[in-house]
């Protein structure tokens, strides 16, 4: 074919009862030209109109089946929700709901409302907050208490998570001002004693919750920074990052934290906690207050569907935490995972490997999960990632590692149906 042969654009798309025909079409004849001209033959270019309108209507965020060994993957969408919490988000979602409406007292309510006692009742705070992410709680925290003024941290928790966002920045966008102390690998509850000064709102703990420094350290006891905070009359905010509401060697609670002396605590919702994307503030009731009534929280605030499936995780909590999906696959022995490899590896004829898994998410960056793998040909990686639904393993040593520390037992059968199809 050459570049004369080609129809018009409204040639190609002549006939097809589609508004998104024509630009599909023009899509397809600008590449077609690019071939032709590099000397390739663009083929049925009706067949690709059809490929490209399918492609086009179809769903851009898809589920994927996470065969990586990450249980809390961030490119992944972090914690997949419990059978309960999609229940409520259906229900909330189908019509209208009592977002902001008190139905005892017939008047305007608020939407916190809705997950501020289950909160209280897992941590033990006085009082609890919900917007839309952890990196939005500790924004709004810092600009509510301590905008015009002072902000002390140690150098060694000033950190960046995923995608360049770093506690300075933060700090700079809230209004406050930072003050650092220590060094990179060690800080003392005296030197936050002394940069204490007037112009001070807070002392800011931070959670090393993705990386972690080993040697010649020290950090002072969050009861020890609580002390120093009492005397100068501040408020301690101790930021989680992650964030735990069950005991879990290495990673803090909000619960542990109130306890220790922090008078307000931030943290996400969808990572170890298991939840939506949501930032959590718990703590001191007149602290939350003013969280609440500044001028930022409202270009926070969690949607419905956040706070339904929010609601819907913390009141498994209360009654079943087994049945919550992060939960389930951190406790799970390694002959568990080991047996769901070994069904993969029969339906598909791969080998069972065994492999290290990791929590995900920034929490406990050196915990090593024993976990087991389906090894089957490399070559399949790609026609995986390209599936129906994509299944994404981890390529090494010339293998394709479909690791199953995060595939459910239910989802056996759909990933070695997907091996199958693209052999």
């Amino acid at each position: 074919m050459e570049l004369r042969d080609l129809p018009s654009v409204d040639e190609l798309a002549r006939g097809l009862d589609d508004p998104l025909a024509v630009d599909a079409a023009r899509s397809v004849i600008e590449r077609a030209r690019e071939e032709i001209r590099a000397g390739a033959d663009p083929g049925d270019l009706e067949a690709r109109l059809e490929e490209e309108l399918r492609g086009i209507r179809a769903p851009s965020l898809r589920r994927v089946l996470n065969a990586t060994g990450v249980i809390i993957h961030t490119n992944l969408g972090r914690a997949p929700l419990a059978e309960e919490a999609l229940v409520r988000v259906v229900e909330t979602a189908r019509g209208y709901s009592n977002l902001e409406l008190d139905l005892t007292a017939g008047a305007r309510g608020s939407r916190q409302d809705h997950v501020a006692f289950l909160l209280r009742r897992l941590t033990g705070a006085e009082a609890a907050l919900v917007v839309n992410n952890n990196a939005a709680a500790v924004l709004l925290a810092l600009a509510a208490l301590g905008e015009g003024r002072e902000v002390v941290v140690s150098r060694g928790e000033l950190i960046e998570i995923g995608d360049g966002f770093r506690i300075p920045d933060v700090l700079a966008h809230s209004g406050a001002r930072l003050v650092e102390v220590g060094s990179t690998n060690r800080t003392r509850a005296k030197d936050y004693d002394k940069a204490v000064g007037p112009n001070t709102a807070l002392l800011l703990r931070v959670h090393q919750s993705n990386f972690r420094v080993v040697g010649f350290t020290e950090l002072p006891k969050l009861e020890e920074l609580a002390a120093v905070a009492r005397r100068h009359g501040i408020p301690l905010v101790d930021d989680l990052g992650s964030g735990v509401l069950i005991e879990l060697s290495g990673e803090p609670s909000a619960k542990e934290s109130l306890a220790a002396g922090s008078d307000l605590v931030c943290f996400s919702g969808d990572k170890l906690l298991g939840g939506p994307q949501a930032g959590i503030v718990v703590g001191r009731a007149d602290l939350v207050e003013r969280l609440r009534r500044h001028p930022l929280q409202r270009a926070m605030r969690a949607d419905k569907l956040t706070l339904a499936a929010l609601e819907g995780t913390l009141q498994l909590y209360l009654d079943a935490p087994e049945r919550i999906p992060v939960l389930r696959m951190l406790g799970q022995d390694l002959e568990t995972v080991r047996t769901r490899a070994g069904r993969l590896a029969a339906l598909v004829g791969g080998t069972v490997e065994e492999t290290v898994g990791r929590v995900g998410g920034g929490a406990l960056p050196l915990a090593e999960l024993a976990s087991a793998a389906c090894a089957v040909e490399e070559s399949l990686a790609q026609p995986l990632r390209h599936g129906d639904p994509p299944v994404l393993g981890v390529v090494r040593d010339g293998k394709l590692l479909l690791d199953c520390l995060a595939i459910a037992d239910a989802e056996v059968d759909e990933v070695a149906a997907a091996v199958s199809a693209c052999r």
